[in-house]
């Protein structure tokens, strides 16, 4: 059986659109690419397991200590071949935890055991930290949001640095709105860099609690998710 490729939604700055990517790039593979699908939230703020309509139980961390199967975690969500591990509050000492249990591939080896997926995408949280780690040394592609600002590229370059070539990266403009001219320079200085455009549909989906591909998907925005999906599809074949 071919193992699972495992796409990483990370940031080094919180506010991008992560979980938004994270959400809609996991619809599209269930649904438009007919991959059976988890979605991992590893962000205690749990927005993504929030919008798929998972609950908090206190257990998420107990996965990493082995306390629980991390298969037996996995939860169906409204969407079919889509599942999804919950985040929950106790993820906020993950970091420590990892730090504890001084497992380099902890999060690697876990991903290993789940052989019911052809993709797992996880929805990290931001920041440079012992879990991030984990996160480059399981993903086999790490995708990063950058909004068209200085401050987006510059946290962006220094992932770049910090990986320094050991897992490949798939940069991503998003909330661009091409009126601007800081944002059409942006576009310009990366012509190569895939597109998700500011749009009310993608600011819609939170209240609906549903991928932009469920309530708006004759929109751009859902155009523009399914365009990278296919593109990450490619960069993974």
């Amino acid at each position: 059986m071919k193992p699972v490729s495992t796409i990483a939604i990370y940031s080094l700055k919180g506010g991008v659109g992560k979980t938004t990517l994270a959400v809609n790039l996991a619809w599209c593979a269930a649904t438009n690419s007919a991959r059976r699908t988890l979605l991992w939230d590893l962000d205690p703020q749990a927005a993504a397991t929030w919008l798929l309509g998972g609950t908090a139980a206190d257990r998420a961390q107990a996965v990493f200590a082995k306390d629980i199967a991390v298969a037996r975690q996995a939860r169906s969500t409204l969407y079919p071949k889509l599942d999804l591990i919950g985040a929950d509050a106790s993820l906020r000492t993950l970091d420590q935890l990892f730090h504890d249990l001084d497992k380099k591939k902890r999060l690697a080896k876990l991903i290993a055991e789940l052989k019911d997926y052809d993709r797992v995408i996880l929805d990290c949280p931001p920041g440079l930290t012992e879990t991030a780690d984990q996160v480059m040394r399981a993903a086999d592609l790490i995708v990063i949001p950058v909004i068209p600002s200085p401050l987006a590229q510059r946290a962006y370059d220094e992932v770049v640095r910090h990986l320094g070539g050991r897992t490949p990266l798939m940069p991503v403009h998003v909330m661009v709105d091409r009126r601007r001219a800081l944002h059409a320079d942006a576009l310009a200085a990366h012509p190569d860099w895939p597109v998700v455009p500011m749009a009310s549909a993608i600011e819609g989906m939170t209240a609906k609690r549903e991928p932009v591909g469920v309530t708006a998907p004759r929109s751009t925005a859902a155009a523009a998710f399914a365009d990278l999906w296919r593109a990450i599809e490619r960069r993974i074949a």
